[in-house]
This record gives structure tokens, sequence and C-alpha cells, in this order.
């Protein structure tokens, strides 16, 4: 199993990121719907970070970079749109670089933010979902004690094609 750390995304790292961002860009749009031109800049980078921490601070999201043991930033991973009153849930989201695929930083990461979600953050229950015949991003949740619940038939549009979505959940232990 790799050794990856989560760190919060900060304006120190700013040119980093849109760095990962920028190399990275046809590979995630190939796969899942395009961020808007304006955030592929230092600003846009910027606003984004200023974003996420403001969302930490206010208790609706967390994002989390993915970095291996040696500091290289392999991915992000976030949790969105978090419900407290009622339900503790929130979304899971992640997106790993190109380069890093197939070496199981996607499982790992969702690990420890599973960790960190159940742990710290007093989250009772994740979703997530992934496009039929995304077959890396099943696995990886399958591999983390996620349960599908549910489908959702062309719900997902992409490069101008409707796609399904399968729906998955996973609970605190």
């Amino acid at each position: 199993m790799p050794i990856l750390q989560l760190t919060p995304p900060t304006l120190d790292g700013a040119d980093e990121l849109l760095r990962f961002e920028t190399d990275n860009r046809a590979y995630f749009e190939a796969r899942i719907n395009a961020r808007p031109a304006a955030y592929y800049s230092p600003d846009g980078v910027r606003a984004a970070i200023a974003l996420a921490a403001r969302e930490a601070a206010e208790d609706k999201g967390y994002q989390f970079l993915v970095r291996t043991g040696a500091g290289e930033l392999v991915g992000r991973v976030n949790l969105a749109g978090v419900k407290r009153t009622h339900f503790h849930m929130a979304d899971l989201g992640y997106r790993i670089a190109e380069s890093a695929g197939g070496k199981g930083y996607a499982s790992e990461a969702v690990r420890l933010v599973l960790a960190k979600a159940f742990g710290e953050l007093g989250l009772m229950r994740l979703e997530a979902n992934a496009r039929v015949g995304n077959e890396g991003s099943i696995k990886v949740l399958l591999r983390n004690g996620f349960r599908e619940f549910g489908r959702s038939t062309q719900s997902f549009l992409l490069g101008g094609v409707w796609h399904d979505r399968l729906h998955f959940e996973r609970r605190a232990p």
C-alpha cells in the first residue's frame, strides 16, 4: 500500500496546484466535466483555494491534496456538500494524476479521507457516484467498503454524450 498524506490546499502551493491541474487537464476532462477556463490561471487557482478554506471553516466542504511520502502531488480528494442537520453526510470525489494511475493512490487516498470523515469530522455517511464503465473508480469505491444503492440513467453529460451513473454509499463504522 502506498504511503500517502492528505493536506489542505494552501495559497503557498497555488503554483504547484496550477501545474498539476494544467498538466492533467485533458486527462481529467475526458472523464469528468471541465472546470471553467478561468480556473486555469494563477488567479483562478488562488480563488479556488480561498473558497476551499472558507468552505472548510464553515463546515460546508473539505478539500485535500494527495501527496506521496516524498511530497509529490499526485491527486485530490474532497468531501463536498456537507449536510449536518439530520444527515451528517457529504459527497466524496477524487482525481489522480494520469502519471500516477494504477499505483493504488486513489484507493489509499479514499481510505485516508474516510478516516478523517468518520473520525475528526464526525460524519456518518458518504455518498459517491461513478459513471457506468469507469471500472477503476468503481473498484476504488468497492475496495473501500462502499456499496451500490442505485443507478440514474442518462444523468451525466460528458463530451456531448449522456451517461448513466452508479450511486454508492458508505456509513461510518
